[in-house]
C-alpha cells in the first residue's frame, strides 16, 4: 500500500479529481512565483522613483530619463509620464483654460493608475478560486471513492478492515491533494492582496500629490514644466 499504488488503483472519477487538483496546484505555484517577481519589481520601482522624484530633480529631466530609448516604463513611472505628457501637450495648445488642462491630466493619470492596478491584480482571482474550491473538489473525490469502496463490499461475504482500508485510503488522498492545493493558494492570495493594496494606495497618493504640483504650475505664466 504505497501512495502511488493507491493512486493507480483508485477509481476513474477519483483519478480525474486528483488530476484536476494537481493541475490547479501546479498552476497556482507558477502564478505565485510570477506574482512574487512582479510585486517585488513594482515595490523596487516605486521606491527608487519616489526617492528621485522628491529629490528636487527637474520634472522635464526626469521625464526624459524615464522615456529614453529602450527603457520600459512601468508602475508608478507610467502614472508620472502619462500625466506630464498630457500636461505638456495641453499647455502647448491654445485657448485651453487651466481647469480644462487639469481635468485632462487627472483623467489621463486615472486611466494609467487603473491599468497599473489591473497588472497588480492579474491572476489573483485564480488563486482565490483554487483556495476556496480545492478542498470541496477533494472532498467530492473522497466521498466518491468511499462510496465506490462500499459498493464493492456488496460482493464480499465477510468485510474486514483489510478489505475496506485500501479503498478508504485512496479516497482520502483526494482530500489531502485538495488541501495541498488550497493552503498555499490562500496564503499567497492574502499576502499578495495586502501588497497590492499597499502599492495601489501609494499610486493614488502620488497621483494626488503630483496633481497638486501640476495645478500650481498651470497658473504660472512663464509656462511649461521644463
Amino acid at each position: 500500500m504505497s501512495i502511488l499504488g493507491l493512486i493507480a488503483s483508485a477509481s476513474f472519477v477519483v483519478q480525474i479529481v486528483m488530476l484536476i487538483l494537481l493541475a490547479a496546484s501546479i498552476f497556482s505555484w507558477v502564478i505565485i512565483f510570477q506574482r512574487i517577481r512582479v510585486l517585488k519589481q513594482a515595490k523596487k520601482i516605486r521606491s527608487e522613483f519616489e526617492d528621485e522624484f522628491w529629490s528636487g530633480i527637474d520634472l522635464s529631466k526626469l521625464y526624459k530619463k524615464l522615456t529614453q530609448e529602450g527603457r520600459k516604463i512601468e508602475g508608478i513611472e507610467h502614472i508620472f509620464t502619462a500625466g506630464i505628457k498630457e500636461f505638456t501637450r495641453l499647455r502647448q495648445s491654445h485657448n485651453i483654460e487651466p481647469d480644462a488642462v487639469m481635468e485632462g491630466v487627472q483623467r489621463t493619470m486615472r486611466v494609467a493608475l487603473y491599468r497599473e492596478e489591473e497588472k497588480l491584480d492579474k491572476h489573483l482571482a485564480f488563486l482565490a478560486t483554487v483556495g476556496s474550491t480545492s478542498p470541496y473538489i477533494g472532498l467530492f473525490g473522497t466521498v466518491w471513492g468511499i462510496m465506490h469502496s462500499f459498493i464493492g463490499l456488496a460482493d464480499v461475504q465477510q468485510a474486514t478492515l483489510a478489505t475496506v482500508a485500501p479503498g478508504i485510503a485512496e479516497a482520502l488522498i483526494a482530500t489531502a491533494i485538495g488541501l495541498a492545493a488550497a493552503i498555499p493558494a490562500v496564503i499567497a492570495y492574502n499576502r499578495f492582496s495586502t501588497t497590492v493594496e499597499s502599492l495601489s494606495s501609494g499610486y493614488e497618493n502620488f497621483s494626488d500629490e503630483f496633481t497638486s504640483i501640476l495645478h500650481r504650475k498651470v497658473y504660472v505664466k512663464e509656462g511649461g514644466v521644463a
